[in-house]
C-alpha cells in the first residue's frame, strides 16, 4: 500500500467519469426515472427527472445507530451555513448544532431528599393486634411482611421442586422428607449438631471408593415369600415369625462378586420399603435382621467397611419408618406432635405400639442384629420416657463388650455413636466411653485369633490395620466436636500409655480441630519417632499432620525445625507413590511459611524422586495438586518463573489432557493475579509457551466449548502484554503470536483488535500528525490486520473488521489502505449466507446484514472519494451489491437498506458535515459544493426511491397490504423529517405515501396521530411554515 497525505487533491466531477466498483451497475438505463437494469444512458448522461431531487435526510439516525460516530478521532462538524444553497429547491438545509440544541431536554432540578436510587432500602414493619374474625383475613397491621410467605426462601432449606414431585408418589421418601424438613426448620430449638461437624454421608462414598474386593461373595437371603404367606403370617404369632427367621428359613447365595453383593444389599432395602408400604411391618423386621446378620461375617475382611456402610443404611431407613410410624399414631385431630415433645404428650396407643418394638428386638436371640436394630430405633426412645436415650446409651455401649471381633465390635461402636450423635449429641459421656473401652480391647488385634484369621485370608497386619481407621476417625470425630483443648491433651496420655500406636495417633490427628494440633506439632513429631513403625508406616503420620499444617500455622520458632523433621522421613521413602503422597501435602506447607529457596529445594527433590523409571506418569493428580498449591501462593510470576525447578516440573507432564489442564490452571491464576501489563522477557517467553501448548492441543475433535475457554486464556495473556511505547517490539509480539495461535479464530480477532489499538495509540502520541517514521509503523499496523482478516471463516466477523479496521486507517490518514478495507467489505457482501449459526441455532442473517450495512454507511459518509474512482465509487458498489443480493422474498430489509441509503445521500448534500475525521478531508471539502456532485447524488436519490416504490407496488399485488402500509409510513416520515417539502413533487409524493399507509385499514393510527401532531408544532415555526399546508392535506381516518 503507498503512502498516504492527509488530504486528497480537490475533486472536480467531470462527466466522462464513471466511479462504479467492477461490479453490474444497478443505474445503467435510469435516465428518466425508469429505475431498470437495462441498456441506455450512464449515469452522468442520465437527466433527472423533472420535479424530483434528493431528500436531505438528517445526518444522525435515531436507531440502528446509523451515522453514529464510529471512533473517538472523528470530529464534529461546525454549524452547516449552506441554507438552501447547496440543497436545491428540493434539500432542507441542516444546522445541527441548533437541531441539537433544540431537541435537548428541558433540565429540570430534583430534590431527592433523603432518597438516592442506590441507596438501601429500609423496611420498617409495624405490627399490631390482628383483628380478624373467624373466615376473615383482614388485618389492622400496617406491614404484611412477616406473614407473607418469600417465593426464594424455600432455596435456603435446601428442598428441591423436583424431588418433591418424586417424593410425593412414594410414603417412604416423604416421611422422611417431612422428617428432615422439620429438623431443619427448628434445628436451633435443640442441641442438634451444626453444619461445621462433618455429617457420616460425606464419608460414604470414600468408603465405598477404597474398600473394594475382588474375591467372590456370600449373602445370607430369606426365602422367596409365596403367594399364600400372608395368611399363613396371620395364623403365627408374631414371635413365632421371628424364630422362624432365626431357624433355617434362609438360603444362601455363594460366588457373588462384589457388585452382585451390592445389587444384592439394595433389592433387599428396597424389599423393606415394599413390605414397609404394604403394612407387613414383621417381614421389614425379618428383612432389618437378616442384614444386621451379614456384619458378624468377616470372610472377605478388607471389604467389612463398605459392607458396614451398606447394611447401616438400611437400618437408618428403618428406624425412619418406625419413628415416623409411631409419630403419625401421635396425631390428635390431625395436629401433630412438635419436634420438642415430651413423652406426656403422647397417646397411649402410640406408647404401647413403641413398646411392643423394642419388645420384639428384645426377643432376638444374636447379639449383634439385636444391637444393631435397637440401636437403630434409638430415637423412638423419646416417646417412653424424657431419660430413655441417656439410659439405653450406656446399656447399648456395655453390650457391645460381648463382641469377640476387634473390627466387628469398632464398627459397631461407630454406628452407636453416629446415632447417638443424630438424636443425643450433648451426652458426651457415652461417646468418650465407647472409646476407652475400644483402648482397653485394643490389644485383641495383635492376638492369636486375629492373626489366625489374617493367616487364613493372606491380609497383612498393615492392610488389616487400616480397616479400623474409618470407624476409629468417626468416634474420634464425635468425640472432638466442640471439644476443649484439654481433651486432646487427655488422649494424646492415652496414646502414650499403649506405646504411641501409629493407628491411633493418625486418627487423633485427624478428629481434632487443626489450631490444636499445630500448636503441639513439635509434641506430634517426637510421638511420631517413638512410635510403633510395625502395621502402619511414619510417612502416613507425617501425612496426617501435614494436612493440619496446611489449615494452621504452628509456632514461628518450630516452623523450620518442622519442615526438616519431615522432610527427612519424606525423601527416605523408596515407594514413589508413599513417596508423592506426603510430599504433595508439605508442599503447601512449603510455600505458605518460606521462601522460592526452600521451594526449589522441595520441587528438585520431587523432580529426583519422580523422573527415575517414569514414576511421574502414575501420579499425575499429585503432581496436578502440587502445582496448584506452588500458584496458590506464588502469584507474582517474576518471582514464580525465577524458581529454577518450576519449569523443569512442568516437564514432568508428558500426557496431553493432563499438561493441557496444567497450563490452563497456570493461565486462570495468571489472569486472576496479574494487576499490571508486563514486558519481562522471562515470564513472556514462559507464558508463550504454556499457551502454545494449550493452542496445539486444539484438534478437530475438540470441543466448541473447550475452544472457547482456551482462547479466552490466551486472550487474557496476550490483553496483558505491553511494552509501553516501544510500539515496534509490541507489534512483534502481535506477529509472533499470530503465527503461534492461528487455528483460534477469537485469539486472532484479539490481536486484530491489539493492532488497531496500537495504531491508534500510536496517532495519540503524535497527536494526529504522523512523522515519516509512525506514519510507515501505522501503515504496517494496518497490513496486519489487512492480511489477517481473511483467514478468519466467520463472515460477519470478518464484515466487522474491515470496517474497523478501515475506520482507523482512515483515522490515521491511510486514504489508499481504508478504500481497500472498505471494497474487501463490498465484496464480501454477496457471500453473507441466508442463515447462519447462532449459539448452536440457525438463525436469518437479514437483521445482522441490516445492522453492518447501517454502520457501514455510518463511515462512508467521512471516507473522501478516490480520484481515479470517480464520485461516490464505494457507494454505488456497495448498491450494486445490494441490488444483486437475494433477499429473502417475505423480507423488507432490502427497502429498509434503500431508506438507509437515502439517509446517507442527504447527509452528503448538506454543505457541511455532522462530523469529520481529523485531518481527513470529507467529499464537503473536497467537491466544495460542486453543482455536478450534487447532481450525482440527485440521480442515486432517484433511482433509490424508484426501487422502493415499486417495490411497494409489489407488496399491493401480493396482497401483503400490512408490510406495505408500514413501509408507505415509513418512507413518508422520512421524507417528512429530511426532505423540502416546499417542492410541489416531492410534497405530493408524500400525501400520496400518507394515504397509502391508510389506503386498507392496516393504519398505526397511534403512530399517524402523534406524527400529525408533530407536522402542527414544526408548522408553527416561520422556516416551516408550509407545513401547515401539508397537514391540511393529510386526513386521518377514524379509529372506528
Amino acid at each position: 500500500m503507498a503512502a498516504e497525505g492527509s488530504a486528497r487533491p480537490r475533486h472536480h466531477v467531470t462527466g466522462g467519469q464513471d466511479g462504479r466498483l467492477p461490479l453490474v451497475s444497478l443505474w445503467e438505463g435510469a435516465g428518466g426515472g425508469q429505475g431498470g437494469r437495462g441498456g441506455g444512458r450512464s449515469p452522468r448522461e442520465a437527466k433527472p427527472r423533472r420535479g424530483s431531487g434528493p431528500l436531505g435526510l438528517r445526518g444522525l439516525r435515531r436507531r440502528r445507530g446509523v451515522l453514529e460516530r464510529p471512533l473517538g478521532s472523528w470530529r464534529r462538524g461546525p454549524p452547516s451555513g449552506c441554507r438552501g444553497r447547496r440543497g436545491g429547491k428540493h434539500a432542507r438545509s441542516r444546522n445541527y448544532v441548533s437541531e441539537s440544541d433544540m431537541c435537548k431536554l428541558e433540565s429540570v432540578p430534583v430534590d431527592f431528599g433523603d432518597y438516592h436510587p442506590l441507596k438501601p432500602i429500609t423496611v420498617t414493619e409495624s405490627k399490631t393486634k390482628k383483628m380478624s374474625r373467624k373466615g376473615s383475613t383482614s388485618s389492622t397491621s400496617s406491614s404484611s411482611s412477616s406473614s407473607m410467605m418469600d417465593p426464594l426462601s424455600s432455596v435456603l432449606d435446601g428442598t428441591d421442586p423436583l424431588s418433591l414431585f418424586a417424593a410425593a408418589a412414594d410414603p417412604v421418601i416423604t416421611t422422611a422428607t417431612m422428617d428432615n424438613t422439620r429438623k431443619k426448620r427448628d434445628k436451633d430449638d435443640g442441641p442438634a449438631v451444626g453444619s461445621d461437624f462433618e455429617p457420616w454421608s460425606s464419608k460414604r462414598g470414600e468408603i465405598l471408593a477404597r474398600y473394594t474386593t475382588t474375591e467372590k461373595l456370600s449373602i445370607v437371603s430369606g426365602k422367596g415369600t409365596s403367594t399364600g404367606s400372608a395368611v399363613s403370617e396371620k395364623v403365627r404369632t408374631r414371635l413365632e415369625e421371628l424364630d422362624d427367621l432365626e431357624e433355617g428359613s434362609q438360603k444362601e447365595l455363594l460366588n457373588l462378586t462384589q457388585q452382585d453383593y451390592m445389587n444384592r444389599i439394595e433389592e433387599l432395602n428396597q424389599s423393606l420399603k415394599d413390605a414397609w408400604s404394604s403394612d407387613q411391618k414383621v417381614k421389614a423386621l425379618k428383612i432389618v435382621i437378616q442384614c444386621s446378620k451379614l456384619l458378624s461375617d468377616t470372610t472377605v475382611i478388607q471389604f467389612y467397611p463398605s459392607k458396614f456402610v451398606l447394611i447401616t443404611d438400611i437400618l437408618d431407613t428403618f428406624g425412619k419408618l418406625v419413628y415416623e410410624r409411631i409419630l403419625s399414631m401421635c396425631m390428635d385431630n390431625r395436629v401433630s406432635l412438635s419436634d420438642n415433645f415430651s413423652p406426656e404428650s403422647v397417646n397411649d396407643t402410640a406408647k404401647e405400639t413403641c413398646l411392643n418394638w423394642f419388645f420384639k428386638i428384645a426377643s432376638i436371640r444374636e447379639l449383634i442384629p439385636r444391637f444393631y436394630v435397637e440401636a437403630a430405633i434409638l430415637k423412638c426412645n423419646k416417646f417412653l420416657s424424657k431419660m430413655g436415650i441417656s439410659e439405653c446409651l450406656p446399656r447399648l455401649t456395655s453390650m457391645i463388650r460381648g463382641i469377640g471381633d476387634p473390627l466387628v465390635a469398632v464398627y459397631a461402636r461407630a454406628y452407636l455413636c453416629r446415632v447417638g450423635m443424630e438424636v443425643a449429641p450433648q451426652l458426651k459421656e457415652s461417646l468418650n466411653k465407647n472409646f476407652f473401652d475400644f483402648l482397653l480391647t485394643f490389644k485383641q488385634i495383635h492376638g492369636d485369633t486375629v492373626q489366625n484369621q489374617l493367616i487364613v485370608q493372606c491380609v497383612e497386619i498393615p492392610l488389616y490395620l487400616t480397616l479400623y481407621s474409618p470407624a476409629i476417625d468417626w468416634i474420634l470425630q464425635c468425640i472432638a466436636y466442640r471439644a476443649p483443648e484439654v481433651l486432646l491433651t487427655e488422649m494424646m496420655e492415652r496414646c502414650k500409655k499403649l506405646g504411641n500406636n501409629a493407628l491411633l495417633l493418625n486418627s487423633v490427628m485427624s478428629a481434632f480441630r487443626a489450631e490444636f494440633i499445630a500448636a503441639r506439632s513439635m509434641d506430634f513429631i517426637g510421638m511420631i519417632k517413638e512410635c510403633d513403625e510395625s502395621g502402619f508406616p511414619k510417612h502416613l503420620l507425617f501425612r496426617s499432620l501435614g494436612l493440619n499444617l496446611a489449615l494452621a500455622d504452628p509456632p514461628e520458632n518450630d516452623r523450620l525445625q518442622i519442615l526438616n523433621e519431615a522432610w527427612k522421613v519424606i525423601t527416605k521413602l523408596k515407594n514413589p507413590q508413599d513417596y508423592i503422597n506426603c510430599a504433595e501435602v508439605w508442599v503447601e506447607y512449603t510455600c505458605r511459611h518460606f521462601k522460592k529457596r526452600e521451594v526449589n529445594t522441595v520441587l528438585a527433590d520431587i523432580i529426583k524422586h519422580m523422573t527415575p523409571d517414569r514414576a511421574f506418569e502414575d501420579a499425575y493428580p499429585q503432581l496436578q495438586s502440587i502445582i496448584q498449591k506452588v500458584i496458590t501462593y506464588i502469584y507474582d510470576f517474576s518471582l514464580l518463573f525465577s524458581v529454577e525447578k518450576f519449569l523443569p516440573f512442568l516437564d514432568m507432564f508428558q500426557k496431553e489432557n493432563v499438561r493441557v489442564e496444567v497450563c490452563k490452571c497456570i493461565m486462570e491464576s495468571f489472569i486472576k493475579h496479574q494487576q499490571e501489563s508486563t514486558k519481562d522477557p522471562v515470564i513472556l517467553n514462559a507464558l508463550l509457551h504454556i499457551c502454545k501448548t494449550m493452542h496445539d492441543s486444539v484438534n478437530a475433535l475438540t470441543l466448541e466449548d473447550e475452544k472457547r475457554m482456551l482462547a479466552a486464556l490466551i486472550n487474557g495473556f496476550i490483553k496483558m502484554v505491553s511494552f509501553g511505547r516501544d510500539f515496534e517490539q509490541q507489534l512483534s509480539f502481535y506477529v509472533e503470536a499470530r503465527s503461534m495461535f492461528c487455528n483460534l479464530e477469537p485469539v486472532l480477532v484479539q490481536l486484530i483488535h491489539s493492532v488497531n489499538q496500537l495504531a491508534m495509540e500510536t496517532r495519540k502520541v503524535m497527536k494526529g500528525n504522523h512523522s515519516r517514521k509512525t506514519a510507515a509503523f501505522v501503515r504496517a499496523c494496518v497490513a496486519f490486520c489487512f492480511i489477517t482478516i481473511p483467514s478468519l471463516s466467520s463472515i460477519f466477523t470478518r464484515l466487522n473488521l474491515y470496517l474497523h479496521s478501515g475506520q482507523v486507517a482512515l483515522a490515521n490518514q491511510c486514504l489508499s489502505q481504508a478504500d481497500a478495507f472498505f471494497k474487501a467489505a463490498v465484496s464480501l457482501v454477496p457471500e453473507v449466507p441466508k442463515m447462519i449459526s447462532i449459539d448452536g441455532k440457525m438463525r436469518p442473517s437479514d437483521a445482522f446484514l441490516l445492522e453492518f450495512l447501517c454502520n457501514f454507511f455510518s463511515t462512508l459518509l467521512v471516507v473522501p472519494d478516490h480520484p481515479e474512482q470517480g464520485v461516490l465509487f464505494l457507494v454505488r458498489g456497495l448498491l450494486n451489491v445490494i441490488q444483486d443480493y437475494t433477499w429473502e422474498d417475505n423480507s423488507d430489509d432490502k427497502v429498509r437498506i434503500y431508506t438507509n441509503v437515502l439517509h446517507l445521500l442527504s447527509a452528503m448534500t448538506q454543505e457541511t458535515y455532522i462530523y469529520h475525521v481529523d485531518k481527513v478531508d470529507s467529499n464537503d471539502t473536497l467537491y466544495g459544493g460542486d453543482s455536478k456532485f450534487l447532481a450525482e447524488i440527485n440521480k442515486l436519490c432517484e433511482t433509490v426511491i424508484a426501487q422502493i416504490l415499486d417495490h411497494l407496488k409489489t407488496l399491493g399485488k401480493e396482497e401483503t397490504l400490512k408490510r406495505q402500509s408500514q413501509l408507505a409510513l415509513y418512507l413518508f416520515n422520512t421524507i417528512l423529517a429530511h426532505g423540502d417539502l416546499r417542492n410541489n413533487k416531492l410534497n405530493q409524493l408524500s400525501v400520496n405515501l400518507w394515504n397509502l399507509a391508510q389506503k386498507h385499514g392496516f393504519a398505526d393510527t397511534k403512530t399517524m396521530v402523534k406524527t400529525l401532531e408533530y407536522i402542527r408544532r414544526r408548522s408553527k415555526q416561520p422556516e416551516m411554515s408550509h407545513f401547515a399546508d401539508l397537514a391540511l392535506r393529510l386526513p386521518l381516518q377514524s379509529r372506528t
